[in-house]
């Protein structure tokens, strides 16, 4: 793809000039109207999902990588070519990424997030950013994030970003990702050098990387992940060769998921390696199951999460039905919750090591 004017960085002049004039209320597109801009985007991944699964401000060519399907399967693929061949220390550089090229004039000191993997994959770095975006079932700080990440500036949700609050910060770099907010790519871009995946979730060790890309640290996220395949295969060695199957559900407003191979837990469960129920062994995000299918959640061991607050959801119910009590898994007592911010929405590294820390003390004792 080539790179449109938006893909590179505009100069620090012109970024004054935008912000000045947006703050006087002279700018063409406005700070206004660049709020209405982002009072949309789209949300169906690991992370939040309209409650209908509904998605707005989603381009047509982003439908399949949503949904899954070949396109959402060849992700990995296409991210192999993004990145910098710029030396560690050496600015400016120029990173590729989803939306063409961006290039990072100094080593950015003043970083906006506008996703849970973001902010996972900036602080497993050391750098705390200066705004954070939530998610609409939970605007807090993810608490296993809490003592390192500082005290970052609220600038509105995953599905809608407050420019008006990011531009105020005077970052120097902006992550973030095409299928969340590929609408306000081009504002975002005036605002400070901005760096886009593709997606959030399953490919997050690419993301992992790309991020990296900007501070010159790639070398540093290549060795995390590394300590991170390590830990996955002790997890493994201790299971030995009879591997219990491990199923990942998830309640969500209007809906009960299945995580299955293309989302980040799929990955954990794939890297251990510990199999999955037949019915989500599926190049797809997740499958989605009726309360009356909750039989279809059954392995060795299920492990529950809930996006937002139980009541927002038909968790209750379905725990307190008859139908989840016949489960192998509940009648073994091998149906436990976990936490929805590291499970689902953690999305990096370090939210992955603490789901093998999880896994590690329930499937793995002793490893």
């Amino acid at each position: 793809m080539a790179p449109t004017p938006a893909d590179r960085t505009t100069s620090p002049t012109s970024r004054r000039s935008f912000l000045a004039a947006g703050l006087t209320g002279g700018a063409v597109l406005g700070l206004g109207g660049l709020l209405a801009a982002c009072g949309s985007s789209t949300g169906a991944t690991d992370a939040a999902a309209p409650a209908g699964g509904a998605t707005t401000g989603a381009s047509p060519d982003q439908k399949s990588v949503k949904q899954g399907g070949d396109d959402y399967a060849t992700v990995i693929e296409q991210m192999k070519a993004f990145g910098t061949d710029a030396a560690p220390g050496v600015y400016p550089r120029t990173v590729k990424h989803a939306l063409g090229e961006t290039v990072v004039p100094a080593r950015p000191v003043r970083v906006v997030v506008l996703d849970t993997g973001e902010l996972d994959n900036v602080v497993a770095l050391g750098i705390q950013p200066v705004g954070v975006v939530y998610t609409d079932g939970s605007k807090t700080m993810p608490s296993y994030l809490k003592d390192k990440v500082g005290s970052p500036a609220n600038v509105g949700t995953i599905n809608s970003l407050n420019l008006e609050a990011i531009a105020a910060l005077k970052p120097d770099l902006i992550l973030g990702s095409q299928l969340r907010a590929q609408d306000q790519y081009a504002s975002l871009s005036k605002i400070a050098p901005t760096v886009f995946s593709i997606r959030p979730g399953y490919p997050w060790k690419e993301n992992f990387l790309l991020n990296a890309s900007p501070f010159g640290l790639q070398e540093e996220a290549k060795a995390q992940l590394a300590a991170y395949q390590a830990a996955a295969g002790a997890v493994g060695a201790r299971l030995g060769d009879k591997k219990p199957t491990v199923s990942p559900l998830r309640f969500m407003p209007g809906k009960t998921r299945l995580y299955a191979g293309l989302s980040f837990i799929g990955t954990i469960l794939a890297d251990i390696p510990v199999p999955q129920p037949k019915i989500e062994q599926v190049k797809e995000l997740a499958v989605e199951i009726s309360p009356e299918q909750i039989d279809k959640a059954d392995a060795d061991w299920v492990f529950y999460g809930v996006y937002g607050t139980p009541s927002s959801t038909n968790q209750d119910a379905v725990l307190g039905g008859a139908l989840w009590k016949t489960l192998g898994a509940v009648k073994s007592g091998q149906a436990r919750p976990v936490s929805d911010e590291t499970w689902f929405l953690g999305l990096g590294v370090l939210a992955a090591h603490a789901v093998l820390a999880d896994l590690k003390g329930f499937v793995a004792p002793g490893a």
